[in-house]
């Protein structure tokens, strides 16, 4: 046993060793892409220790047998080991160069009959793309309301079930929210005066298509999107699957769409020269 995982092992519930650990490494290498280095020890243990409690399992060696050849488990266990870090306005500048680069150009297109096709590739619990509608759309529900009854579409989609069923619901406490802007808040948030929680307006949440989607499996989209948001979940990765998922979004991405990731993310692999790096990794699709 390996000195980082035998030092965490104290005072464990239930038996969890090296070769356990580099088995789920590897089974969620596999499934998502996502690394787990031998410094993840404790975090695999903590994440999975209930449903080796909850399955009446005697240790974690007995749960990485189970997940081997149940699918439905093994998908519980890639839920619980995905990482679902997000906030409202997260890394504003880039809603601000959407509504600035983007925005008039394509709600001039819908109002001229035309159709436009986002996507929030990483939506996590939909802070993102609650977050980018509103900033689009402003407070005034009367034009918002215009502008959703014309053919815009979003798609929002993360790998975690669970994750997508809490945006689904749209529903965060008021303490999540101080980064909304009163007049925002006034227009798409509602609760009742004095409650703790706070929900999005049913107009905005039928606006957005939450679905459970791989980044690294089948996409099922028959068409391109004019804008890109795929923050913040490249830093799980390493190089070689960083490069295989930028470029197929380059290829999902209209001539002339944008793309937005983290900002400790950069493209690599050489996609980099179908675009130009227009903001703070903001990338403007530029080369078939």
């Amino acid at each position: 046993m390996s000195a980082a995982v035998a030092t965490n092992a104290r005072g464990r519930e239930f038996g969890f060793d090296a070769a356990d650990h580099r088995a789920i490494a590897a089974l969620i290498y596999d499934e998502v892409g996502i690394l787990l280095p031998e410094g993840k020890a404790q975090l695999v243990y903590g994440r999975l220790a209930p449903r080796v409690r909850a399955l009446g399992l005697a240790s974690v060696g007995a749960y990485v047998t189970l997940i081997g050849r149940d699918a439905d488990e093994r998908a519980r266990a890639v839920d619980a080991l995905t990482t679902n870090h997000t906030s409202f306005f997260r890394e504003n500048h880039h809603f601000e160069d959407f509504n600035a680069r983007q925005w008039p150009e394509l709600s001039a297109r819908l109002a001229g009959g035309g159709s436009v096709r986002l996507w929030s590739s990483a939506c996590s619990s939909g802070e993102e793309p609650y977050t980018w509608l509103m900033a689009a759309l402003g407070s005034d529900r009367n034009r918002a309301q215009r502008v959703l009854s014309s053919d815009l579409r979003m798609l929002a989609t993360d790998v975690s079930p669970s994750i997508l069923a809490a945006a689904r619901d749209g529903c965060y406490p008021r303490s999540a929210l101080s980064s909304v802007s009163q007049a925002l808040r006034t227009a798409w948030l509602k609760g009742e005066p004095g409650g703790d929680m706070l929900t999005v307006d049913p107009m905005l949440r039928s606006a957005i298509a939450f679905k459970q989607l791989n980044l690294l499996g089948n996409w099922p989209m028959k068409r391109r999107f004019d804008t890109i948001f795929c923050r913040n979940v490249m830093i799980y990765f390493d190089e070689p699957t960083k490069a295989r998922l930028q470029a197929r979004l380059a290829e999902q991405l209209e001539l002339g769409g944008m793309l937005y990731i983290g900002h400790s993310e950069r493209l690599i692999g050489g996609v980099e020269r179908k675009f130009e790096c227009v903001g703070r990794t903001a990338y403007l699709k530029v080369a078939a």
